[in-house]
């Protein structure tokens, strides 16, 4: 399963890989990471339909928010799984990502456990 990863905070990218590395040693995941709502849209642009089959977004980003990343992805491709990610679980956010689409919420600090079952109840 193929997942791409929005959140503006670098060490995001070593934090997952390291919670992942069994499903990634045993190509049952593959992360892509981009640190915007910009460069995740540009990315998805270069994707062949159902290359990805989730997004997991943080939702409080600069220049694009992952509210606004949502709206847009949601409109484009309506067959990717999104995944929200706030550090700020607060019933405004979870309320516009619902509305907006989300298929689902997350609190920071994740619970990689919990994601893992999600993810993988994704494949099935």
């Amino acid at each position: 399963m193929k997942v791409l990863i929005v959140d503006d905070e670098l060490d995001v990218e070593l934090l997952f890989k390291l919670k992942f590395r069994k499903e990634l040693k045993e190509n049952l995941l593959s992360l892509h990471f981009a640190f915007s709502a910009k460069e995740a849209l540009s990315f998805m642009a270069t994707l062949n339909p159902m290359d990805y089959v989730l997004l997991l977004s943080d939702i409080n980003m600069p220049e694009m928010s992952g509210l606004e990343l949502l709206k847009i992805t949601k409109e484009k491709y309506p067959y990717l799984k999104i995944m929200m990610v706030s550090a700020y679980g607060d019933l405004q956010n979870m309320s516009n990502a619902k509305q907006l689409g989300a298929d689902d919420f997350l609190t920071k600090p994740v619970d990689f456990e919990l994601l893992k079952s999600k993810i993988f109840q994704l494949s099935n």
